[in-house]
């Protein structure tokens, strides 16, 4: 029995279109991504302590790149829901993740060229990592058509405000560990001074702390029914939690660990807001999005 050459030629173009299907293109940028990572996260620093922080280890640059590329290709091509049967963007708890790792490393990779940032990009990488494949395992719900044309707008907000925050978060462990070298003696040459540890905290939560207002009023004003569920409810919880914390800064002058616990108390909050809801339902409940809220 002989095939015809338009069924040959269907054929032949099913082949390539599965070739580079959008699970295969997710599977190849989310392990380029993961290998990169881990080659970073497996480097050793092989300058004295002194040097570590102050010589930049040029043989991790490649591959950060390349994993950080990646992974943003395997973001684009999850979130934008490409090759999907239905089209549309879909979202879930394990890409807002990754999504919140890859804006804390695009800010990680510009500082680092400013300041001795080298002994956090192990730990950096291996947290990518792990989002990176999260992501993968779980690479998000469906999401139907938006009840609103500012919607798209509150989810880059919310996912920005997750950014800053997060580089806060990372600033504050560097401030906290400063303080105690400070404690106990033990300040590493080269390093970052406490202080300007502690003004790059506060910046980026303040800036957080506007993104995360401007996505609220966002969701409150083009929501017909606002509900005070457990997502909205916790996310103003770590807005006043955040904002707490600015107003403690500014009239009583909080520093040090005080601001550093209300800082992740508010973190938490809002990674319990959005990432803690899509997991109870998306793994413990397993259910897709209801609706077209975020």
């Amino acid at each position: 029995m002989s095939l015809s050459p338009a069924l040959l030629a269907d054929a032949a173009g099913a082949a390539s279109g599965a070739a580079v299907g959008p699970g295969l293109a997710l599977a190849i940028a989310s392990a380029l991504a993961l290998v990169g990572y881990i080659w970073v996260g497996l480097l050793r620093p092989t300058a004295a302590p002194g040097e570590a922080v102050v010589r930049r280890p040029l043989r991790s640059v490649p591959p950060m790149a390349l994993a950080w590329t990646a992974q943003f290709a395997a973001l684009f091509i999850d979130i934008s829901g490409y090759g999907l049967a239905t089209p549309g963007a879909r979202f879930g708890f394990a890409p807002a993740l990754s999504m919140t790792a890859w804006l804390v490393l695009t800010v990680y990779l510009i500082e680092s060229r400013f300041l001795p940032l080298h002994s956090v990009r192990r730990v950096l990488a291996w947290l990518a990592a792990a989002a990176v494949l999260l992501a993968w395992s779980f690479p998000g719900e469906s999401r139907p058509q938006a009840a609103s044309p500012w919607a798209p707008l509150h989810w880059v907000l919310g996912l920005a405000s997750y950014g800053l925050f997060g580089v806060a978060v990372l600033h504050a462990a560097l401030m906290n560990r400063a303080e105690a070298r400070l404690r106990h003696q033990r300040a590493t040459p080269g390093g970052l001074p406490l202080l300007r540890l502690e003004r790059l905290t506060f910046n980026f939560v303040a800036a957080g702390v506007g993104v995360l207002s401007l996505a609220i009023l966002l969701g409150w004003w083009f929501t017909p029914q606002w509900k005070w569920d457990h997502k909205n409810l916790l996310a103003v919880l770590g807005w006043l939690v955040l904002t707490g914390l600015l107003v403690g800064r500014r009239i009583y002058g909080w520093r040090g660990r005080r601001a550093t616990r209300w800082l992740y108390a508010g973190a938490a909050m809002l990674l319990l807001s959005y990432v803690g809801s899509r997991f109870v339902l998306e793994v413990l409940l397993q259910r897709g999005v209801q609706g077209g809220g975020a």
